[in-house]
């Protein structure tokens, strides 16, 4: 098939959740190490390729506006990275659909960079080992380029199965309408670092799920309540909710997900969490079982 005539997309970026996540250590270039479970929902971002004679960059959706300002995202550096890896120049009119709160602790941007490398693999005919690739835009991107349930420890580079979660598990996220950068975060974490403690076994069901990462935790949650202490109110009122098994935060935040033990409990919550005037982004999810 001629590069002109090849499908590209789009391909969908879904949101990461991280069900759990200790910060065990830092090496001496600043990164840090982790120990979580990841997890990624039916919901999140589209990224599609098309041929063209330049490289192009267009933002769509509900939150286009967000990024509206950025001169440079990492769609394009995953374009320009493969490009590089493949030896051809970097042509493509790319195009993001943005259905996630930008800087929402849902991996957005990673997610959207490995759907972007999967486009792109397709619209330039490549057969390349992507990992490498994924790895040099962040830490989360192989992750997000794996797509499935999986334990992540390293800085993100290592990347091993999760045992059965018990799903399909139905989630409700919700972020207060306030962005929340990652390196601010790590930068007002504070205490000893904590030991990894990955998930070792399969789960029957939402109810056993909860109780395994019950003695888990997410350690940014204290210095990401400090920095937007309206996650307070939000991790209350998911907690309220009947039926919530589970109320956490996603990785640097600030947005929050309840852990539901069924779908009607799941579509009440979301129905009482969307009234009123909160300004709040609240929505459904499903993580594959």
């Amino acid at each position: 098939m001629a590069v002109a005539e090849r499908l590209a997309g789009p391909v969908t970026a879904p949101a990461k959740l991280n069900l759990y996540l200790h910060v065990t250590g830092r090496r001496a270039d600043g990164y840090h190490l982790l120990d979580s479970l990841f997890v990624f929902a039916d919901i999140g971002d589209r990224v599609s390729a098309a041929p063209a004679d330049d490289l192009s960059l267009t933002v769509t959706g509900p939150f286009a506006g967000a990024l509206a300002g950025e001169g440079d995202n990492l769609v394009l550096r995953a374009a320009r990275a493969l490009a590089a890896a493949a030896g051809i120049a970097p042509k493509a009119k790319l195009t993001l659909e943005k259905n996630l709160p930008v800087a929402a602790g849902l991996g957005g941007g990673s997610a959207d960079a490995a759907a972007a490398l999967r486009a792109l693999s397709d619209l330039w005919g490549l057969d390349l080992p992507l990992a490498d690739i994924a790895l040099q835009l962040g830490a989360d991107v192989p992750a997000c380029l794996h797509g499935r349930p999986c334990l992540v420890s390293g800085i993100g580079e290592t990347i091993a199965p999760a045992p059965s979660l018990g799903g399909p598990l139905h989630v409700v996220l919700v972020n207060p309408g306030l962005p929340l950068a990652t390196a601010s975060v790590f930068a007002a974490r504070a205490g000893a670092f904590s030991a990894a403690a990955p998930l070792d076994r399969p789960c029957a069901n939402a109810f056993d799920l909860a109780l395994a990462l019950r003695p888990r935790r997410n350690d940014l949650e204290p210095a990401a309540r400090f920095l937007v202490p309206e996650i307070d109110d939000v991790l209350a009122a998911l907690a309220d909710r009947s039926g919530c098994l589970l109320a956490r935060l996603s990785g640097s935040g600030p947005t929050c997900f309840g852990l539901f033990a069924d779908a009607r409990s799941a579509d009440l919550a979301i129905r009482r969490l969307s009234m009123g005037e909160t300004g709040w982004w609240v929505a459904g999810a499903t993580i594959p079982g």
